[in-house]
């Protein structure tokens, strides 16, 4: 059985090789090992072999994990997150992928602790305009922005979005492109600055690393 090690090669090969298309440098994309359903093991095995940044995608499940893994690594939150268990999220994770709503801001802002670093937050926005899929609507986009910016504890990072599945990851290129030139144009609107994109996952991240994504989320294509 290939072991994560060789895994975590394979892939970097590949972000090496969807940047070199892309005329970007590998250093600009950052891998989330998303550890969902994974155990303490698997993940301590996945630091050895040099990740730093983890992704789960529900609070309870991190919550009993995270105690069981090596300290120095840093959590993300990659899941919907429900209003009630934002200030447990804000408490727990160094930066969550899925804020959507004023509502889920203004509670991790209030959990999130008055002495420590700011939380680093991605927006979800549904490009894709399915009504299955989680985010806050492109024409809402500024005003969440802004909300967010009104709040102390929240530090705004970019944007993340989920295209909707299909086996062709080149199915996918238009809402990644789509979620960049929207953050252009928002950048360029209202003059904040929104360097990330977190987008992609193993089916279709060399797809997202070659539209822009400076953050991807992998799973399966690292833990089997």
């Amino acid at each position: 059985m290939e072991s994560i090690e060789y895994r975590l090669s394979e892939v970097r090969k590949r972000v090496s090789a969807a940047c070199a298309r892309a005329g970007r440098r590998p250093a600009e994309v950052e891998i989330v090992a998303v550890s969902k359903g994974v155990g303490p093991d698997a993940v301590t095995e996945a630091a050895g072999a040099g990740l730093r940044l983890f992704g789960e995608s529900r609070v309870r499940e991190a919550s009993s994990k995270m105690r069981m893994c090596p300290g120095n690594l840093e959590w993300h939150l990659v899941g919907h997150l429900q209003t009630n268990k934002a200030k447990d999220a804000a408490r727990m994770f160094a930066a969550v992928h899925s804020a959507d709503s004023v509502r889920v801001l203004e509670a991790l802002d209030s959990g999130r602790d008055v002495t420590g670093l700011a939380l680093g937050v991605y927006i979800q926005v549904n490009v894709s305009g399915e009504s299955a899929k989680y985010g806050c609507p492109e024409d809402e986009l500024e005003s969440l922005l802004k909300a967010a910016n009104a709040l102390s504890r929240i530090e705004v990072r970019g944007l993340m979005t989920i295209p909707p599945f299909t086996p062709d990851a080149e199915d996918a290129r238009p809402v990644f492109r789509k979620l960049r030139e929207l953050r252009d144009r928002t950048s360029s609107r209202t003059g904040l600055e929104l360097h990330g994109l977190s987008m992609g996952m193993s089916h279709d991240f060399e797809v997202a690393i070659e539209e822009g994504a400076t953050v991807v989320r992998l799973g399966s294509v690292l833990f089997g």
